[in-house]
């Protein structure tokens, strides 16, 4: 019987815990402001981890200073994990926020719409 978490996902949920910790209070990138860290997909090989982020707004200058500090978070990562080897950092904007709140609005025009049931 397999495991209920596998070591991947339990090296992706601390990677996403240290990776919240670190942008919230040791980068000091301007560009980087209120990130929240949603989700951390990690490969088999642990060679590669995809962090998936959301702001307030996207801007492509958040992206580029995460980009520009992923070597920095690496660094620090290693410092408070215990790993043979950090995964590379790939960022990208997790838009399933943002679609969910489209289909909030769509729904409630659609309710909005629609005539009274008896």
């Amino acid at each position: 019987m397999a495991k209920e978490f596998s070591r991947s996902n339990r090296i992706a949920e601390q990677i996403r815990r240290e990776l919240a910790d670190l942008l919230q209070f040791e980068v000091k990138d301007p560009r980087i402001g209120l990130v929240t860290i949603t989700d951390v997909e990690v490969t088999g090989d642990m060679a590669h981890a995809k962090v998936f982020y959301v702001t307030d707004h996207y801007s492509d200058a958040t992206q580029k200073g995460l980009e520009k500090s992923a070597g920095f978070l690496r660094t620090q990562l290693a410092r408070r994990m215990m790993l043979r080897t950090i995964p590379q950092l790939h960022f990208s904007y997790d838009q399933s926020i943002d679609n969910g709140s489209k289909m909030d609005a769509l729904i409630a025009q659609a309710l909005k719409d629609a005539p009274p049931q008896e």
